[in-house]
């Protein structure tokens, strides 16, 4: 047993790639990235920050899909190995809970999370401006979009993987339709994913560091530790190119989430290797997914390459709390339970 433990599944398939000696820091990439590249599907240009998870004998994703006439939608991909993927040529047809066709006009960025026995998919979508979609499936054939979760503006849906003190608990980042200069992490809970409320300020952007001045946004669904909630997220600084989109962690409170214990004041991944800093948004890693395993410590993490390739990195429990830890930094009343 290493130091700290993952609560969860074991997952001994999951893709791995054990530290190149030399390596620096604390996430390092697979050899072979992108495992996702250019035109993976008949009429599909790109796919990019995009959502997995393991199911049955292999694994299942809802993918971002930048069709060729550059509206994104949101199709599935099956993989036996978390590598190598086959994408529908079909975007995923949605339906309301009364079986009616209910599909939004747009759909990207999804996240994918299994709650106790259902899977759920929550995306940015269009209602009146950007929101929050979310639909429900239990075996990937069929997917019930519910209502949306939260007014306009909204985007960065992240849903944390078991109820905590009986509610359903998500994490998103208020915003206007563009690409706004503000943005914080808050989480709002709900007894029925109908009624949502408690509304919580988590993270706020900036720190000592420039990586995360102009906004922040949440990543794959928090992993539970014996430490915490750890999160990978991304963190947004301005330069005179354009907005460069790295990769940060965090540790939150087990049972109070708005609390963060340990933010890293470095990014553990930014845009150095030529699939994520050319692209058709030059400068981005995005992560969105997390396959791990609870007996080795073992992460992987799926992340979107300049809007264009899916990319995975690896690391393990330890190696990344202790990291947190030592780079700890203060942001703001994040340590706060999130009421003013």
């Amino acid at each position: 047993m290493g130091q700290y433990q993952i609560i969860g599944e074991n997952l001994s398939k999951m893709p791995w790639e054990d530290k190149p000696e030399g390596s620096v820091g604390p996430v390092w990439r697979h050899s072979e990235n992108p495992v996702v590249k250019r035109n993976p599907a008949k009429g599909i240009a790109r796919i990019f920050n995009s959502a997995v998870v393991a199911y049955g004998d292999g694994f299942i994703g809802v993918f971002r899909a930048e069709t060729i006439n550059g509206r994104p939608h949101l199709h599935m991909g099956t993989s036996e190995d978390g590598l190598n993927w086959t994408i529908d040529e079909q975007r995923i047809e949605f339906v309301n809970e009364q079986g009616e066709p209910f599909q939004p006009r747009y759909a990207y960025d999804p996240r994918l999370v299994k709650v106790e026995d259902s899977y759920y998919v929550i995306w940015c979508t269009d209602f009146y401006g950007a929101a929050i979609g979310v639909a429900k499936t239990d075996d990937f054939k069929t997917f019930v979009r519910l209502e949306n979760p939260f007014l306009p503006f909204n985007r960065n849906g992240v849903l944390f993987p078991r109820k905590i003190n009986g509610n359903f608990v998500m994490l998103s980042r208020p915003s206007d339709s563009g690409h706004t200069p503000f943005g914080d992490v808050f989480l709002s809970e709900s007894p029925d994913f109908v009624y949502w409320g408690k509304h919580r300020h988590v993270m706020s952007k900036g720190g000592d560091g420039w990586w995360q001045s102009v906004k922040i946004g949440g990543g794959p669904a928090p992993i539970e530790t014996s430490e915490g909630w750890l999160m990978f997220y991304h963190g947004v600084t301005g330069t005179c190119n354009g907005l460069v989109y790295s990769m940060g962690a965090v540790i939150l409170d087990k049972d109070e989430p708005s609390k963060v214990k340990y933010r890293s004041s470095t990014y553990v991944l930014t845009p150095e290797e030529w699939y994520e800093e050319r692209g058709f948004v030059d400068n981005v890693v995005f992560p969105c997914a997390t396959l791990h395993d609870a007996a080795t410590g073992r992460i992987a993490i799926y992340y979107g390459a300049a809007d264009t390739y899916v990319g995975v990195a690896y690391t393990t429990v330890d190696e990344i709390i202790n990291y947190v830890k030592e780079t700890n930094e203060v942001v703001g009343d994040d340590h706060e339970i999130g009421i003013m």
